[in-house]
């Protein structure tokens, strides 16, 4: 055979074959993919939706007792009694402990014997003085008469105003004498040691035998659990937005799924050289003692509120700087997925606020996304906001 009637024939043959194969693709019924086919990508979508929003500012914080007394002794002298134990309740006026008064009602009884003594004189005294002005009312008379000299008239007067000097001097020896009695009453009094406001004894710093001084020793440690101080740092971007009276809701792993409600009280004045942040108090009531001072916890203080705010999932962003706002999302058109940047704002739970880049009832992707690239074909398989 030529070697050209076997190229030719070669050829017939290539062409039969390849003319068969594709008919028989076209007799299967089968759609021929022209692209090699990426299926679509199952995915969960949600229509972006608007509602209203409560402006916050987050915080974090601790708990500390607003009204707190390290009660000390008044008087010096060594502990005779203890009333009370820690972590007891105790109304204001409540004798928590009691100092050795032996000394002091020693001193009482011995100003109280001077006080008699101030009396005892005294009576001698008015006595002397009643005796003096009879003598000198007598050596009146008597000068009238020619029968005294006018010498004998000032003796006698001069005796009188002596009398009257020593009763003046007796009173005031009694009224000394009292005035020591009510010093060592008052001493004997503080002796006993009391609570300064209703609460409880947090801490009992001394026993029977111990000595204490004068407003020196911490001996309780008493605190009003009823009434909390929450402190927290607001940064400086966010400080012109807090106010007094504004709500502060917050929660600590402590007590977990609980959330607590306080009020802004005060703004420190001067803002922390180290962070350049705003110490805010808040005023918090604990009427169940749940709360307890030194906990740790997480709030936000709610600055306002704002209607008609557009809000998604936060798993519809794929991307998300906090910090400067923006982010990215991937939303449903026609069965693609179309990647688009968006500005975003507060946060509210588990929504994140669109402040721009995405329109009222569009479908951005909130599940399955990862697998998805911009122009990709998506099935949905199921649409949260639906109404």
């Amino acid at each position: 055979m030529k070697r050209g009637s076997a190229w030719g024939v070669a050829f017939l043959l290539l062409a039969w074959q390849s003319a068969g194969c594709s008919g028989q693709g076209a007799a299967d019924g089968k759609p021929v993919q022209k692209d090699g086919g990426k299926p679509p990508v199952a995915v969960e979508a949600s229509r972006a939706a608007t509602a209203d929003l409560t402006d916050g500012v987050g915080v974090v914080g601790s708990l500390a007792a607003k009204f707190q007394s390290d009660v000390k002794s008044e008087v010096g002298g060594s502990i005779a009694e203890v009333y009370v134990t820690e972590w007891v309740r105790v109304r204001k006026g409540a004798p928590l402990a009691k100092v050795d008064t032996r000394e002091a009602e020693a001193l009482r009884k011995r100003a109280e014997a001077s006080v008699e003594m101030a009396k005892a004189g005294l009576l001698e005294a008015q006595a002397a003085a009643n005796r003096a002005e009879r003598e000198y009312e007598r050596a009146q008379k008597l000068k009238e008469s020619g029968l005294v000299t006018q010498q004998n008239l000032d003796d006698a007067l001069t005796q009188r105003e002596a009398a009257a000097a020593r009763v003046a001097a007796a009173k005031a020896q009694i009224a000394a004498a009292e005035e020591d009695v009510r010093q060592a009453g008052t001493r004997i009094s503080k002796a006993v040691i009391r609570a300064p406001f209703d609460g409880v004894v947090a801490e009992r710093m001394v026993n029977v035998g111990e000595v204490v001084g004068e407003m020196q020793k911490v001996v309780f440690r008493v605190v009003d659990p009823r009434l909390l101080d929450l402190t927290v740092s607001v940064p400086s971007g966010e400080m012109a937005a807090i106010q007094v009276g504004q709500a502060l809701d917050f929660s600590t792993d402590a007590i977990p799924g609980r959330t607590f409600t306080g009020r802004v009280r005060f703004l420190n004045p001067v803002v922390s050289e180290a962070d350049r942040s705003l110490k805010v108090v808040a005023e918090v009531r604990n009427e169940s003692d749940k709360l307890k001072g030194g906990m740790f916890v997480k709030g936000r203080i709610a600055t306002g509120k704002r209607s008609g705010v557009l809000q998604v999932p936060r798993t519809a962003l794929l991307t998300w700087d906090v910090a400067a706002k923006k982010g990215d999302v991937l939303v449903v058109d026609k069965d693609v997925a179309r990647l688009r940047p968006v500005r975003t704002g507060s946060v509210s739970g588990d929504l994140v606020e669109i402040a721009s880049g995405l329109a009222k009832g569009e479908a951005v992707v909130t599940r399955g996304g990862f697998n998805v690239k911009d122009g990709d074909r998506v099935s949905v398989t199921r649409m949260d906001g639906e109404k």
